[in-house]
């Protein structure tokens, strides 16, 4: 794809955009804050606790990401 491409976007398609981020960004805030917990109530130090959080939170990132390029090749 080139960036012409993405340039001239329709507002429908800038708005589902914008929701498809925002929704993937909540539900890695979610899984993150449920792995912080979850270690804290393990006993885990403070510090442990947000590297867990946050090592949840990307990895929740990455594969949403690879589930909406997976979905996009395909419908293309």
């Amino acid at each position: 794809m080139q960036l012409k491409e993405f340039a001239v976007l329709s507002p429908f398609l800038a708005v589902v955009i914008v929701l498809a981020v925002t929704v993937a960004v909540i539900i890695a805030l979610i899984a993150g804050l449920a792995a912080g917990l979850l270690a804290r109530a393990d006993g885990a130090s403070l510090s442990a606790v947000v590297g867990r959080a946050g090592m949840t939170f990307t990895a929740t990132l990455t594969l949403l990401a690879l589930v909406v390029t997976t979905v996009a090749d395909l419908l293309q």
